[in-house]
């Protein structure tokens, strides 16, 4: 296993990250990526142990329900990086599970390197979303051939790759890039249909970042967001040889699909977890802000803060029995519920705005225009914000301002809003968990149902 100092000094391996316009000489230090960093570090730490061959529990795979409430449970941790991983080796085993009857060697090489990766203590991120030029358009028929990630080079030992990859969270904190296709592919889309396995410093990738780390001087405006972000990753591939043990996938475009189905599951799963405990977040806000404005009794607050308790129910509900009514692989992992994963994940990325409507509503606007706490601490100004920012005896003004600028950093400026779009885009947007729920639903069933109880036999 690596410790946290370790996993510090593996990101000093010659990947090229940029910033901003910077290429980062030293992530470890570099101000912006610090935080982020020095969380993956602490946790490298917390689940240290120094027997040769053992293997960190966050790095096992899934084979029961618990393993998979556990995986869930812990996607809210402050390292994103863990659940990526884990549901990146899921990903890689759900598709080798998938592809087996057709392609036994590749499941095979999945398999190895899936155990390479657990002996081995790296961070895995999920390189899938292309560029993807005109949307109206395969593929194959774009101006530009590199759109998608596709093969321009097949050698003996390996192949090269060449486009980018978009939306890749964490990508530059990790150690393996899981590129794989964005989409079903059809017949001569064979160079497209690649999926492999990429170090973060293979020569040709480059990695360009975006980060909604707070900027100002005094961090104390942004209470979450600064001890807590994660950077957002451009990915380029620039003619980047993957020699044949890395690659799990080489044409074969009716297969393709398997490896995105195979991630939008786990990745549904990670979103609807993360939504567990951000709508709990969100009622909890609601009350206290409710409680410190006096307002906690009023018929309409009081409504509104039980539509957003129900919302919360209904997303761990979903969450519940995706991982109760899971089912195994051939080679025995736990793989969630399909229907239950996409339905959840669908209802609560379309119900975040609503809660987060129904608390700035509860709130106020002061959870927008609330001084800062350097205004609190002025000789001359601070005692009168504390003064007419307090609305009774239990509840200061230094309390209630303090509680609107977490309102703000969680649900607004840069941190909120990039909450809200990894909501809705994580997984694939809205209408691709439309899509998946509307195949696993047996609607035969509820026809059956209907025509039953409308005493009616279903025409021939």
């Amino acid at each position: 296993m690596m410790t946290g100092e370790q996993y510090r000094q593996s990101l000093s391996d010659g990947r090229r990250v940029f910033l901003e316009g910077e290429l980062i000489e030293d992530m470890a230090s570099h101000p912006v990526f610090k935080v982020p960093v020095d969380a993956s570090a602490r946790l490298y730490d917390r689940g240290y142990d120094p027997t040769p061959g053992a293997v960190r529990a966050t790095m096992r795979t899934m084979s029961t329900p618990e393993d998979l409430r556990h995986h869930a449970s812990g996607s809210d941790d402050h390292d994103m990086l863990l659940g990526v991983t884990s549901a990146s080796m899921m990903t890689l085993l759900t598709a080798a599970d998938r592809i087996e009857d057709r392609l036994p060697e590749n499941a095979a090489r999945i398999r190895a390197w899936v155990k390479e990766a657990q002996g081995r203590d790296i961070r895995i991120v999920q390189c899938i979303t292309d560029a993807k030029g005109d949307r109206s358009k395969r593929p194959s028929q774009q101006e530009d051939p590199d759109a998608y990630v596709r093969v321009v080079e097949r050698r003996a030992d390996g192949v090269v790759i060449r486009g980018a990859k978009l939306h890749i969270t964490a990508a530059s904190l990790a150690h393996e890039l899981m590129t794989i296709p964005t989409k079903a592919m059809k017949a001569g889309e064979d160079d497209y249909s690649i999926a492999c396995m990429v170090p973060l410093n293979a020569p040709g990738v480059k990695i360009v970042d975006v980060d909604y780390a707070p900027r100002h001087k005094d961090e104390r405006r942004f209470p979450i967001s600064s001890r807590k972000h994660t950077p957002d990753s451009f990915v380029i591939f620039d003619n980047v040889f993957v020699p044949n043990e890395r690659v799990f996938l080489d044409g074969h475009p009716e297969l393709a699909a398997v490896f995105a189905h195979s991630l939008g599951l786990w990745e549904r799963l990670g979103g609807l977890a993360g939504m567990v405990n951000t709508f709990d977040r969100l009622v909890g806000f609601a009350q206290l802000v409710a409680e410190a404005n006096g307002l906690e009794k009023v018929p309409h607050i009081k409504d509104k803060i039980s539509g957003m308790m129900i919302n919360a129910t209904m997303v761990r509900a979903c969450l519940d029995a995706a991982i109760d009514q899971c089912h195994y692989t051939a080679d025995g992992q736990a793989v969630p519920h399909e229907l239950y994963t996409n339905a959840g994940k669908y209802y609560g990325a379309a119900n975040y705005p609503v809660m987060v409507r129904d608390l700035h509503d509860i709130s106020g606007g002061s959870v927008q225009t609330a001084p800062s706490v350097a205004d609190l601490e002025n000789a001359e100004v601070g005692h009168l914000i504390r003064k007419y920012m307090g609305t009774k005896q239990s509840v200061d003004g230094d309390y209630r301002t303090k509680l609107f600028h977490a309102i703000y950093d969680y649900t607004g400026g840069a941190g909120g809003t990039w909450a809200a779009i990894a909501n809705l885009q994580s997984g694939g947007g809205l209408y691709a968990q439309k899509i998946v729920t509307a195949s696993r639903y047996d609607v035969e069933e509820a026809k059956r149902l209907a025509l039953k109880t409308a005493h009616i036999e279903q025409p021939a």
